[in-house]
């Protein structure tokens, strides 16, 4: 048992900001499985899961020295995991979305106008769902990618279910006006 396990947590960031890697490490051993707990129920991955939660490690130690907390160390790991899950999330979106759009196109084989028409309509839903506020782009792919109900996110994001329905309306309105020059059938398959 390592002297550092006795640390409470702001001791630990006190000794993580004076460069004691062992303080990482404790807090790391302290806060993995609850961590990873967290990421996996959302993932479903192990994989993913573990890299969300090493991500967040990592970056905790690459920004100690200008590490402000006005919460719990527990509460900000959390967060910060939580906000891991999602840009993972993301990621994944963004992949299935070029996958399933591939499907739309004709069977037999495509011209070489249909994958630039492919390209420019997936970077403009994805330039368009970035330019999202960030809260409101949370709540549409957690909305529209996991088909999450508006109960699940407002219940995961901690906010209530008339804050999650608003986001949904924002985003789908700002998206409408944003790709108002593709045919609507093609919006229809990504909103």
């Amino acid at each position: 048992m390592s002297v550092y396990s006795k640390y409470s947590d702001e001791e630990l960031i006190g000794l993580l900001k004076a460069n004691q890697q062992k303080a990482l490490s404790a807090l790391y051993s302290r806060y993995w499985d609850k961590m990873l707990v967290v990421a996996l129920n959302r993932l479903d991955n192990l994989e993913i899961a573990e890299e969300c939660v090493q991500n967040v490690f990592l970056s905790l130690w690459k920004r100690r020295h200008a590490l402000v907390l006005s919460n719990a160390v527990s509460t900000y790991l959390a967060v910060a995991v939580k906000y891991q899950v999602i840009k993972q999330m993301d990621k994944i979106y963004r992949r299935k979305l070029g996958d399933d759009f591939i499907y739309f196109l004709p069977s037999e084989s495509p011209s070489a106008d249909a994958y630039v028409l492919e390209k420019e309509l997936l970077e403009k839903v994805a330039e368009a769902v970035e330019r999202l506020p960030e809260k409101c782009r949370i709540v549409f792919l957690m909305s529209r990618e996991d088909n999450m109900t508006n109960k699940q996110i407002a219940s995961d994001l901690g906010v209530s279910e008339k804050t999650v329905e608003a986001h949904i309306t924002k985003a789908i309105k700002s998206l409408r006006s944003d790709l108002a020059m593709i045919p609507p059938i093609l919006i229809h398959l990504f909103l």
